[in-house]
């Protein structure tokens, strides 16, 4: 009996000693628990009594959903903006030389995105034209853009108040129109913001430097930078006409009806050839115009 009442008492002690082990454990826990909830209450006391404009923001998703499509904007328009630069230096060189202040140039750049059309409004104001003359001919050489809209409508949503239309239509050039078509879906307003966000902004700087470089530029170095454009729309056009034949043979058959007009019909413009080039790819058989296709796994 005195064996098996010592056994006893010795797992009684071990069942006490591993129960104030975890009563010490959860008490530990208990505190640990009360510190973290005192400190954020504490927290959340001060925050209350911060002035607005000190108090943390929350971000929610669809906050960060508009701005991620400007920043995917922003990065593709880039190109067009470099590409604007030399074109826009050009500009301001041509309307410093015909008499234009610096600032007037820099002016005219900030407020249009039409370089044909600028060029030829100070040809035509420099000339002493008439204002019905000068809006005719701009009306003219622009109208393009309005076609360039109209398709643009199709991509954008129809809830789109009309002052980011009007903004969106500001920013339309054929560059960022071939980039937003491309767009597999629809065309939202931050994307578009974005995407004509760099283009504004080289348009602009190329004038500003053209128009206060004119005087150190010299002359070969200035007849070069008309070119740059014509790059820009190569580097456009090039990646799309490897993945569709159907922009290819559109490309093909617009340079070589190009070419024959410029040796045999020298009234027909590139815009005309474009459209003749673009009109017969589409009678091409579907198999002939498909994308291309991958090679054959072995």
């Amino acid at each position: 009996m005195g064996e098996r009442t010592k056994k006893i008492k010795t797992v009684i002690r071990r069942q006490n000693s591993r129960r104030k082990a975890t009563l010490r454990a959860l008490k530990w826990r208990r505190d640990k628990f009360n510190r973290r909830l005192r400190e954020q209450v504490n927290d959340l006391m001060i925050v209350r009594h911060l002035p607005k404009f000190l108090k943390p923001k929350k971000r929610s998703q669809t906050q960060e959903q508009p701005k991620s499509e400007y920043v995917r904007g922003l990065l593709l328009g880039k190109s067009i903006g470099l590409g604007y630069v030399p074109v826009s230096f050009t500009f301001g060189l041509v309307a410093v030389q015909m008499g234009f202040d610096p600032w007037v140039a820099v002016f005219i750049s900030l407020t249009n995105l039409a370089s044909a059309g600028q060029f030829a409004g100070i040809r035509m104001i420099a000339g002493g034209a008439p204002a019905i003359e000068l809006a005719m001919t701009t009306l003219v050489v622009n109208i393009r853009y309005f076609l360039m809209s109209l398709s643009l409508t199709q991509k954008i949503d129809s809830k789109l108040p009309t002052y980011k239309r009007c903004i969106m239509a500001f920013g339309v050039t054929d560059e960022i129109f071939a980039l937003a078509a491309m767009e597999k879906e629809d065309v939202s307003f931050p994307f578009f913001g974005g995407l004509m966000t760099c283009p504004i902004v080289g348009w602009t700087l190329g004038t500003v430097l053209g128009a206060f470089a004119a005087e150190l530029m010299p002359p070969l170095v200035q007849a070069c930078m008309g070119i740059a454009l014509y790059c820009m729309f190569i580097a456009i056009i090039v990646p799309p006409s490897r993945s569709n034949k159907k922009i290819f043979y559109s490309i093909v058959i617009a340079s070589a009806f190009r070419a024959y007009s410029n040796m045999c019909l020298a009234s027909i413009r590139y815009h005309k050839t474009a459209v003749v080039g673009h009109s017969l790819s589409q009678l091409l058989p579907q198999q002939l115009s498909a994308p291309h296709s991958s090679r054959p796994k072995r």
